[in-house]
């Protein structure tokens, strides 16, 4: 194999496929990049088995040479090295030529390189997903739902399907769903599919669609989902990103979402998110992230966490209403800062059912988002 490539072509599709590289492999197949090269088109491959990702650089793009192939071949070098030497070359051009046993040179410039290369036939097979039918979104709205739902996703692989995000699609509406247990992010949109195209129970690893959500550009690109049995397909531009479905049935979470309330409250929500902010310095030093929040007679509600260290910190906020039974209630501030930061509404509601009962917030400008957080028992 031999080529001469641009070199910010090809670290571009570096840092695209490096994300899906391992970076403790069981076996070091799994820490490369395998490179493929015909006359049409360089394809740069990584894979952990969980997640791979795939970037086609094409020979020619509208007249202007990308890539100048003397021999087609395939090669695997090591992930990590390859995409910080290749970063650090000084000319524009790099030069891959592969020789006996896969033994690699890479020139650029004055600069000469010799890398041990891996034999690309030990290296996974990617899945072979049927395209039947294809799921068209909007980049930008795929990410926004990934950033209001992951945050509610478990860290713990206690319980491996909660550290996902649930997707299901029933006549042309796109759900996702996260719970660790202790919190609860909903989001809905809907889709231009055939009534007859739906899935359900298809969860995703929240660290993988953090990837995904990296590789998405922020323009407007449409990402095309392809659902198989144990495998989705993501195909953005140049880029395939394939990603394995956790095992197991995700819980039902509908049950824990109260549909009348005892005390609701509006809020602005930059207020808030402001109050909640600054209180939570002080619960953060105590370790227990607690804050409470008490209706007042007055229609003000009052923010306040304490430090046996520090001292407390107290404010008011004024609600934009206020209706139902009086109210003192702690909940974890970072669980509600983490909410009210993707919250894209100015106003929100807050639906309480009691002290010990699920909170329920959602933005008053759209009902497309919900969220709840369990309260805290505490002793005063």
């Amino acid at each position: 194999m031999k080529l001469t490539i641009s070199k910010n072509e090809l670290n571009d599709a570096i840092q695209q496929v490096a994300k899906a590289a391992s970076a403790r492999p069981a076996i070091p197949i799994l820490g490369g990049i395998k490179i493929d090269v015909n006359h049409q088109f360089v394809t740069l491959t990584a894979s952990d088995t969980d997640i791979s990702i795939q970037s086609f650089i094409t020979v020619e793009q509208e007249d202007l040479v990308i890539a100048t192939i003397e021999k087609p071949g395939s090669v695997v070098l090591p992930s990590k090295f390859f995409a910080e030497i290749v970063k650090k070359l000084p000319s524009d051009q790099v030069v891959i030529e592969v020789g006996a046993n896969f033994q690699t040179t890479i020139r650029s410039g004055s600069t000469e390189i010799q890398m041990v290369g891996l034999d690309p036939e030990e290296f996974p097979v990617l899945p072979s997903i049927e395209q039947n039918e294809v799921l068209q979104v909007p980049g930008d709205l795929i990410k926004a739902m990934i950033r209001q739902t992951i945050l509610a996703a478990s860290t713990s692989e206690q319980t491996p399907i909660l550290t996902g995000v649930l997707w299901n699609l029933h006549d042309g509406e796109l759900k996702f769903v996260a719970t660790d247990r202790h919190r609860l992010a909903s989001r809905t949109t809907k889709v231009d599919a055939e009534s007859s195209f739906n899935f359900s129970n298809v969860v995703i690893a929240a660290r993988t669609l953090n990837e995904l959500s990296r590789l998405i550009p922020d323009q407007n690109t449409v990402v095309d989902i392809v659902v198989a049995d144990n495998q989705v397909l993501f195909k953005v531009d140049n880029i395939l990103f394939y990603t394995r479905i956790l095992d197991g049935t995700y819980p039902d979470t509908s049950k824990i979402i109260p549909q009348v309330f005892e005390t609701e409250l509006v809020l602005d929500t930059k207020n808030l998110t402001d109050a909640i902010d600054r209180a939570y310095l002080m619960s953060r030093e105590e370790k227990t992230n607690i804050v409470r929040l008490t209706t007042m007679d007055d229609g003000m509600i009052e923010i306040s966490s304490s430090s046996t260290e520090l001292g407390r910190v107290t404010e008011q906020l004024e609600a934009s209403s206020m209706t139902g039974q009086p109210l003192r209630i702690a909940f974890n501030s970072k669980y509600m800062l983490d909410v009210l930061k993707v919250l894209d509404s100015e106003k929100l509601f807050i639906g309480f059912t009691g002290a010990m009962r699920p909170i329920i917030i959602r933005p008053m400008d759209h009902d497309y988002s919900m969220y709840v957080i369990l309260p805290y028992r505490t002793t005063s």
